[in-house]
């Protein structure tokens, strides 16, 4: 990350490597009184308040409006204008009344926007200790200016970038910062490198992140937009967000397609109607007509009800959608780019693993049958009758500042020194206990440059000297090595041993430390020379437990998983090797240093980046140019995270995922979807529901349009053959809203055939519709029209009934055709009766109520008046039954025709 203090105007540039005193002097601060207050006012409006960036928000106008861009809806608009000004009153107000449904739910949903600026300001409410005037006062995090003087304790929330002067055991958690698992410690000494990585500034500390043990002072260095958080707020607000999902670009595209062809219908029934020398207000009525036949308005109103329905479902599956159409992106998805800490694993470091003279020993998280964690030589034994064993948990439990609180289920301390009491704990060893029975009396605390700690504890006449740190330097001081018989010489053999088994277990992604212990008549007795070493004991943040199972299904569904973290690469490598995410050794693990924008690539780097499952020390801006990468390739990327260095890769990604639980609300906000569980198994769920959602569009688009076909080749044949129009304007608006909007809703709140997982993802260039499907739609339209067309001559002709009765029979035949229609949309493979068709009972709901509807036209006065309908007699309800059926039958018997097909 290039860093906010090397900018030009920065108050002190790379303060991590000067002294102190030099950034002290550079600051102009006494460290020992602070500014005065007229000074800090006097910076404050010079580099002003120690906030974040304000973005701007939308506003509910721009939600509104937003609303009113699609294309079916400005066609259906254009329609309502061109009713009103032939006095068509009641036919433009119901189009428009369309128009306002679905306005208000698009609105309503559009409120709930990401708002991830807000969230970052949300991290400023915080307070600071600070010196001012001599004196350390309580004040306001965002009223810092560069120069002031922190008092730090344990617990604190760091409120701005600041230069260490003083350190005593101070210990930080960065992983929301930089992606580390384990707590940092830091120290007060410059760094040679300018160009050191903010993971590896150890003298600093940086805003947003939090102080988990020690204590310490500081010189603030940066504030508000100057800190490498404001430099990710930046990003975040900057990062090229598209403006549509791919469904929402689809639709788009197909209300544009739908456009022309409407135009173009228009354009030839109005030339051959000049052709036939029929009046304008004739043909401009019946251009009308088309335009409302061609134009599917429950299309809007479906799909959007459909992805709704499709956020509540998955809500129950603990994801919240925040995005409407973002579910069905992740049915699109084909790379998942996830962070390691947190989301593949359980963001806790765990003892898994004891290398003591007499061999290994594994612990687990699971209690045995026997009641045992410890398992060696492929038994579980008791911990209590292996002295080393035994011997080890001690010195880790006394050589501690952590603390567990078993009842409230919570540990204060460092991660590490958490982890050491929670092993010792399982064998029934507990630090106040231990503590009681012997009481520290000298404590050396950890320090980086040694990379030991030791404490003095009183036991009985002598003092215990417990000591823990680094196996090559624990072993550098130690004489001896403590086995079941005794104590045994250290030789140099045995210690090439130790140290070689140490390199073993670091490579299998194990943080690994030492134990070592001697007993001494004085606490002035140097603790680091003598000691009898214990052995190794290695940690590691363990995957998730269900994250292996939901890697295979995303591998068995076509989809992609990479690893994106801040940490190391042995730990990553290990990490991917354990859940399955690295199929083999031989696979490339690539460091973030060398991800460079996609532009700057050649073909032969793009392919091996795309290629890579496993990505180590990746920085926010890399994480950005990766997804730059894959979406170059033509993938839909979806990016999992919970810190705040993920907020500007979520916003980025075609749709981000955060964690809820252990998410920080910055990832949470930047998302368009939050994992309430952590759960990675819930994002496959989500990826089986938004493929299920758009199978079940593809559907409904597909009875919508054969639908309208079927009506724009019974108004079309009609006027070619200068025939009264079978179907009225009016008649053809209210059939859409009743006849498309309940069936074609109940397509979209289908679960699906149960075989969504067991294919690829679609190619994110696909349409909604293929080829195959508009095929498909002009072969249902037709098979729709002709047999009404054939009624509506034959009552004319054949019958010699009056215009008002024909059409009604042809409006029934058309509504009621279009309802059996529904049942051809099952899956081409799909049994005749046992289908996701059948089984789905808002489909019987959406005929139940439909049918009572379009009787209500008939039998209602006033609706049947202004819809121009007849009440028909036995026969005339024997030709629609008979004519309506003919479509369904004809439908199952060439069911080879892949028309409704949705894979």
């Amino acid at each position: 990350m290039a860093s906010a203090h090397k900018e030009g105007n920065a108050f002190i540039e790379t303060p991590w490597v000067q002294t102190a005193e030099d950034c002290l002097a550079r600051a102009k601060t006494d460290p020992s009184k602070g500014l005065s207050d007229a000074e800090a006012d006097h910076r404050r409006q010079t580099w002003g308040m120690n906030r974040l960036k304000e973005s701007q928000n939308k506003s509910t106008w721009q939600i509104l409006v937003n609303q009113f861009k699609s294309m079916i809806v400005a066609v259906l608009i254009l329609a309502a204008i061109a009713s009103f000004a032939f006095g068509d009153w009641i036919e433009g107000v119901a189009i428009l009344i369309v128009v306002v449904i679905n306005t208000v739910i698009g609105l309503f949903m559009e409120l709930k926007a990401v708002r991830s600026m807000e969230a970052l300001r949300q991290m400023e409410q915080i307070t600071t200790t600070v010196l001012r005037d001599g004196s350390a006062q309580r004040i306001d995090a965002a009223h810092l200016v560069p120069g002031d003087i922190i008092i730090l304790e344990a617990g604190d929330i760091v409120s701005s970038d600041m230069r260490l002067l003083e350190a005593a055991k101070l210990r930080v958690d960065e992983s929301m910062l930089t992606g580390e698992s384990v707590a940092v410690y830091k120290s007060t000494e410059p760094i040679d490198n300018e160009s050191t990585p903010v993971a590896d500034r150890k003298n600093m500390l940086f805003k947003g992140t939090a102080l988990v043990g020690g204590s310490g002072k500081a010189v603030v260095t940066a504030t508000g937009m100057m800190t490498e958080l404001g430099h990710i707020s930046e990003l975040t607000e900057q990062s090229d967000e598209e403006e549509f999902t791919p469904l929402e670009k689809r639709l788009g595209q197909f209300g544009k397609k739908l456009l022309w062809i409407t135009f173009g219908i228009v354009i030839v029934v109005g030339a051959v109607g000049v052709f036939q020398g029929r009046d304008m207000v004739t043909m401009i009525k019946t251009a009308v007509a088309l335009a409302i036949a061609a134009i599917p308005e429950g299309l809007p109103i479906v799909a959007t009800i459909a992805m709704a329905r499709g956020m509540l479902r998955m809500a129950r599956r603990n994801a919240i959608v925040k995005k409407l159409a973002a579910v069905e992106t992740l049915g699109g998805t084909n790379v998942i780019c996830t962070d390691k800490t947190g989301t593949l694993t359980e963001n806790k470091m765990t003892v898994t693993q004891l290398a003591l003279p007499e061999g290994k020993i594994d612990v687990h998280a699971q209690k045995s049958e026997t009641g045992s964690y410890f398992e060696k030589d492929g038994g579980f034994i008791d911990p209590g009758e292996d002295a080393v064993l035994a011997e080890m948990l001690k010195v880790f439990v006394l050589c501690n500042n952590a603390s567990l609180h078993e009842e409230e289920d919570k540990a204060v301390g460092d991660p590490l020194e958490v982890a050491l009491l929670e092993a010792a704990a399982k064998a029934d060893m507990h630090r106040p206990e231990l503590a009681d029975r012997m009481p520290e009396e000298r404590e050396e605390a950890f320090d980086p440059s040694i990379r030991k700690m030791a404490t003095f504890n009183r036991e009985v006449d002598e003092l215990y000297v417990a000591v823990k740190g680094a196996a090559e330097a624990v072993l550098e001081v130690s004489t001896h090595v403590r086995e079941d018989g005794g104590a045994a010489e250290l030789d140099e053999a045995k210690r090439d041993e130790w140290l070689d088994l140490n390199e073993k277990m670091a490579r299998e992604g194990l943080r690994v430390l030492s134990a070592a212990y001697k007993t001494v008549s004085s606490t002035d007795e140097e603790p680091y020379e003598g000691l009898t070493f214990l052995g190794l004991i290695g940690m590691m943040d363990p995957p998730r437990q269900d994250v292996d199972k939901a890697i295979e299904k995303c591998h068995h569904a076509g989809l992609r998983v990479v690893m994106v973290t801040g940490d190391q690469k042995e730990t990553a490598g290990y990490i991917a090797s354990a859940i399955g995410l690295a199929h083999n050794d031989g696979d490339e693990i690539i460091e973030g240093k060398d991800i460079r924008p996609v532009e700057e690539l050649s073909d032969d780097e793009r392919d091996r980046f795309v290629r890579s499952h496993v990505f180590a020390r990746v920085s926010p801006e890399q994480k950005l140019n990766l997804i730059g990468i894959h979406r170059k390739a033509g993938s839909v990327v979806a990016m999992t995270g919970d810190g705040v260095n993920d907020a500007p890769s979520l916003q980025n990604a075609d749709i981000g995922i955060a964690m809820g639980g252990r998410g920080t609300q910055v990832a949470q906000e930047a998302s368009d979807m939050v994992l309430k569980d952590d759960a990675f198994s819930t994002i496959v769920a989500a990826i089986e529901h938004g493929r299920i959602i758009f199978d079940n569009i593809r559907k409904f688009v597909v009875y919508l349009l054969s639908g309208n076909a079927g009506e724009i080749m019974i108004v079309f044949f009609a006027s070619l053959l200068g025939l009264p129009m079978p179907i009225l304007p009016l008649q053809i608006l209210f059939l859409n809203i009743i006849s498309d909007v309940f069936p074609a809703l109940a397509l979209g709140l289908s679960e699906g055939s149960g075989d969504e997982m067991n294919r690829p993802p679609r190619d994110s260039s696909e349409p909604v519709l293929t080829l195959k499907h508009w095929g498909g739609v002009f072969g249902w339209g037709l098979l729709i029209a002709v047999p009404v067309l054939a009624v509506f001559v034959w009552c004319l002709e054949g019958l010699e009934w009056n215009t008002e009765s024909a059409v009604t029979i042809s409006f029934l035949s058309l509504a009621f055709g279009r309802l059996w229609h529904i049942f051809n949309m099952r899956d081409q493979r799909s049994h005749f009766i046992k289908n996701e068709i059948v089984r789905n009972r808002y489909v019987w709901y959406a005929l139940g109520l439909c049918t009572l509807l379009l009787l209500g036209l008939v039998y209602l006065p006033v609706i049947s008046d202004v819809l121009q309908l007849t009440q028909p007699a036995v026969h005339g309800w024997t030709l629609i039954i008979a004519v309506s059926l003919i479509p369904y039958v004809l439908g199952q018997l060439f069911r080879e025709i892949p028309m409704g097909e949705s894979k």
